[in-house]
């Protein structure tokens, strides 16, 4: 059989002894197989990316007759049809103004071009002094410098540092920690957005160019915004004349019911970043979605933005991106998740009744489990105690179990879960036994 070897270098991971890492050979609607035969539940749809599930033929098809057709051309002055149409149809569900797709290879990608962008047009429009940008705590916004830099997780950024300056932080809406207002969801969304606000303030509105946010958190294990939030961050936001952008590379393309998680939430962005869904996986793309406003100046004679990635709207992944959002209106994709998000939601808040779940967060097909060592006070685990449950057991033991989730402690130790849009009942109650029964053995363990 395959295995690892000294020649990958898998991302992520620690490479201590490559040859025990899982080879994964094949997937089939919500599971995938190891080399040896073994089944496991997708409970994270790879890496929030396999909406639409495993094996499917006809996105694989699509792929196959773009590549013999015209596999490859840049979109450095030129074009060809597979992303003209893509980016037609994502202009035209994107809300509100939102009508220039700008392809990228990934999420990062997307992120690293929303800041380049927002500093570009705040130059071309006589503001060259808004450059700075404001993300939450523990949120994570990608991998590329200037990504990094606006992600908030400490651990991940050290040995890259010095990074790119100019970035800050503000308190993330994780409600069940709430250092304010823990009891009052409305007040707790009003004084988290007012710390936006405050940094501003403390930065001088006159040097920041945008706020990056995701509608629901991540890093930390999901953290929806509280009512109004929000609608409070683009009232700041307008008032200061900073962007608003809305990072949704996990958050688009119906993991929360909507086709942009900025939908589900009422709220209107300068800019969209968004990846991961946009092909349910079957080929590697991202973009950046902008408003006409920011669009503009790059219409006048002589004005270019001078920013590319030469897989940027690649013809086979952007083929691939449109038949995946047909699938979605053919199949009632969002519609399916909206119907069964509720039982979702009380499938795993059964899992409340064991000593070491605190907290089970989220919303559509996007949920994240905290783990604590006491339930009345939240106290949580110290590092040495993390790492021995997560990666010592629980990360292992869910595995073996035959569910493929994230047990992770960027921020407090949590389990994170995001299966394929096409999940049901059946596999939501087979996550949750796997979960009990791990569980259980974890707290006997502590």
């Amino acid at each position: 059989m395959t295995q690892p070897n000294d020649h990958l270098w898998m991302h992520f991971s620690r490479m201590a002894e490559p040859s025990l890492a899982p080879v994964i050979v094949r997937g089939e609607g919500a599971y995938v197989y190891d080399q040896a035969g073994r089944r496991y539940l997708d409970g994270l749809a790879g890496l929030f990316v396999n909406q639409l599930g495993h094996g499917r033929a006809d996105l694989a098809a699509v792929a196959a007759e773009q590549a013999s057709t015209l596999a490859f051309f840049p979109l450095w002055s030129y074009a060809h049809p597979p992303a003209i149409a893509l980016a037609d149809k994502v202009a035209s569900l994107a809300p509100g103004d939102l009508d220039h797709v700008f392809f990228t290879s990934g999420g990062s990608e997307a992120v690293e071009t929303a800041w380049k962008l927002a500093k570009n047009y705040f130059r071309l429009t006589g503001k060259p002094m808004k450059h700075k940008v404001i993300s939450r705590a523990i949120a994570y916004h990608g991998t590329t410098h200037g990504a990094l830099s606006i992600t908030g997780l400490p651990p991940l950024k050290q040995q890259f540092e010095p990074l790119v300056p100019s970035t800050f932080r503000v308190p993330n809406t994780n409600i069940y920690r709430a250092p304010i207002h823990g009891d009052d969801p409305e007040a707790f969304g009003r004084w988290a957005a007012d710390q936006i606000e405050v940094a501003l303030e403390q930065e001088g509105p006159e040097t920041v160019a945008a706020v990056f946010l995701e509608p629901v958190q991540n890093a930390g294990g999901c953290f929806p915004p509280p009512p109004g939030y929000f609608q409070r961050v683009r009232e700041i936001c307008d008032r200061h004349d900073v962007l608003l952008v809305s990072d949704e590379v996990i958050c688009a393309f119906g993991r929360l019911g909507t086709m942009f998680g900025a939908e589900r939430y009422g709220y209107q962005p300068d800019i969209i970043t968004c990846a991961k869904g946009i092909t349910s996986g079957y080929a590697p793309l991202g973009a950046m979605i902008a408003s006409e406003r920011l669009f503009a100046p790059f219409r006048e004679a002589g004005a270019s933005f001078a920013h590319g990635y030469t897989f940027g709207g690649h013809p086979v992944a952007t083929a691939v991106g449109l038949k995946n959002l047909e699938i979605f209106e053919e199949e009632g994709v969002l519609e399916h998740v909206r119907a069964n998000e509720g039982a979702f939601r009380a499938t795993l808040e059964r899992l409340t009744d064991l000593p070491i779940v605190g907290d089970v967060r989220g919303e559509g097909y996007f949920y994240g489990i905290e783990l604590v060592k006491d339930k009345a006070t939240k106290a949580t685990f110290d590092e040495d105690e993390s790492e021995r449950l997560l990666r010592g057991f629980l990360s292992t033991a869910l595995f073996d179990a035959g569910l493929y989730c994230r047990a992770d402690d960027r921020g407090d130790p949590v389990i994170q879960l995001s299966p394929s849009l096409i999940c049901e009942q059946s596999h939501f109650d087979e996550m949750e036994q796997i979960l009990r029964g791990v569980l259980t053995d974890a707290w006997a363990r502590l």
